[in-house]
């Protein structure tokens, strides 16, 4: 189930995040967690699958009918269970009129859904 950032969630979702390439840098991370916290535009979801968070997914609406996926991360005790999928799903589904599209970084990720999709079709 994704639900949104929350302050009290910083340290888990900061950790999560570090898992991303382009936020191993503390000083780096401590920057995207403040833009996810004060820029409206910035969205940060998390995982919460039983009473633990195993994952993050962050978008920036970059227009009316664009939201860009600009972080997933999943624990990696959890990983290859599908949740980084289930994450890209409940962000479509919750963004049905908008167009969910990958950034650099999470655009190889986003393929691999889509072909996955395509194969069970």
């Amino acid at each position: 189930m994704l639900i949104r950032f929350k302050k009290s969630f910083e340290k888990i979702a900061m950790g999560l995040l570090s898992f991303m390439p382009a936020e191993k840098d503390l000083k780096q991370l401590q920057s995207t967690i403040k833009q996810y916290e004060t820029d409206e535009n910035w969205q940060l979801f998390l995982w919460k699958q039983d009473e633990d968070i195993i994952g993050a997914i962050g978008v920036i609406f970059k227009d009316e009918e664009t939201v860009e996926v600009q972080h997933i991360s999943v624990n990696p005790s959890h990983r290859g269970q599908g949740i980084g999928k289930q994450m890209v799903n409940a962000l479509k589904d919750m963004y049905k009129n908008k167009s969910v599209i990958p950034n650099e970084e999470t655009e190889a990720f986003l393929e691999k859904c889509r072909s996955n999709d395509e194969q069970n079709n």
